[in-house]
């Protein structure tokens, strides 16, 4: 009987590797630690889900022509709970041990910051679709590359749109948790708010218990026109519910995460109507990509919500967009050989459906703009850049409903 056993282990083994389903293709291997559970497991979600949607767009395509060879993709995630140490550990065994050919980056500045670290050392090109912390690309590296527009731009657009209102508000508090992202944001943000004349007021919290509570008393005491927080989706749920609770009236409501995931809205119910949020991606934006994907947003959004059944937030389209950008630098190179790739992601300036992908000298996209949007009657439309937008900001935010 054992013999039996390991000879139909060997048959199986043998026919995986040569028989009819496995047709003997070629893999482009691409490692991902990804926030899957943990404090950041909601953002990581549907990253993965922007990962996974590129990857069986290329796959179901026949897979992607590098040279004369056509690959099939792989993405090998692990979990790295929310935890950028492990996130870097992860990463190291995925080059080191299962000897992935490129890196797709974690969610979270923090995770890409440690795992911007490991790609460079090992000279292997990682893009960034979640991790736009202006620190992680102020290193020098040469291998790490971010599609997103970085972290101090992320409520700049709320502080231009502000500008724009009438009667026009004066003051603004800002706020922001303790990680990289956040302050680079809050620190973009009250330079934004100082250049256009706004009396500010900075805070800063930790990760303590009531630390987001005693923010909001402070914010309340300088009773400001406008509530920005920087930080994550938890964070804005938890500002934005202490709010409420403690009363606190405002012409505007912003954050950089939280109003365009479908679960802000959904745990808020009405007390998310009028809220601003920064963003990455917007479907209604008007971008018309090349071809060998999905060329405008709304097309991308469609083929989401069929695959997916939700519609797509900016997690997921800057996700795809990763994906996209080591295509196209792929197929410019025409060969898998690290080095030639990464000095075609350097080179790279194509227009997709998420916008420009090209990088400056640091690897950032600082070529393609944030949009704002706004939750109004439950939905969230885009409200700014007005080339941009579909709809018109609702200005002042309404007032709390008890």
């Amino acid at each position: 009987m054992p013999r039996l056993c390991k000879l139909l282990g060997t048959i199986i083994a043998f026919a995986s590797v040569f028989g009819p389903g496995s047709a003997q293709k070629p893999v482009i291997a691409f490692g991902c630690p990804m926030a899957l559970s943990g404090s950041l497991a909601d953002e990581g979600k549907l990253t993965k889900e922007g990962y996974d949607f590129w990857l069986n767009y290329v796959n179901a395509s026949g897979g992607l022509q590098v040279g004369s060879t056509k690959y099939q993709v792989e993405i090998r995630y692990a979990d790295d709970g929310s935890d950028p140490h492990k996130s870097a550990q992860l990463l190291e065994d995925m080059i080191v041990k299962d000897h992935v050919n490129f890196v797709l980056g974690p969610y979270g500045s923090a995770a890409n910051f440690a795992a911007a670290a490991v790609a460079e050392r090992h000279r292997v090109p990682m893009v960034i679709s979640s991790g736009a912390a202006d620190r992680i690309f102020n290193q020098g590296y040469h291998q790490i590359f971010s599609v997103q527009s970085p972290a101090s731009k992320y409520l700049t657009g709320v502080i231009e749109l502000a500008v724009r209102r009438t009667p026009r508000p004066l003051s603004v508090a800002i706020s922001s948790a303790a990680d990289r992202f956040s302050l680079a944001a809050q620190q973009g943000a009250t330079e934004s708010a100082n250049d256009h004349g706004f009396r500010v007021y900075s805070y800063r919290y930790t990760d303590a218990p009531g630390a987001v509570a005693d923010a909001v008393t402070r914010i309340k005491a300088a009773n400001p026109d406008i509530v920005l927080n920087a930080g994550h989706l938890n964070d804005a749920l938890d500002m934005q519910r202490i709010l409420k609770d403690q009363h606190v009236s405002a012409k505007m409501y912003g954050y950089t995460v939280g109003p365009d995931l479908p679960a802000f809205r959904q745990r808020l119910g009405r007390d998310a109507e009028g809220v601003l949020g920064s963003s990455q991606w917007s479907s209604v934006v008007t971008y018309s990509g090349e071809a060998g994907f999905y060329r405008r947003a709304a097309d991308y959004a469609a083929a989401f919500v069929r695959d997916f059944g939700h519609a797509p937030d900016y997690h997921d389209a800057e996700a795809t967009a990763s994906g996209l950008a080591f295509q196209y630098a792929l197929q410019a190179a025409g060969t898998l050989e690290r080095g030639a790739v990464r000095d075609a992601l350097a080179h790279l300036n194509v227009q997709t459906f998420f916008g420009v992908l090209k990088f400056d000298a640091r690897g950032i996209n600082i070529y393609k703009p944030m949009v704002i949007n706004q939750i109004q009657h439950g939905h969230l439309v885009t409200v700014y850049p007005y080339r941009l937008a579909n709809a018109k900001p609702v200005y002042p935010a309404p007032a709390w409903r008890y």
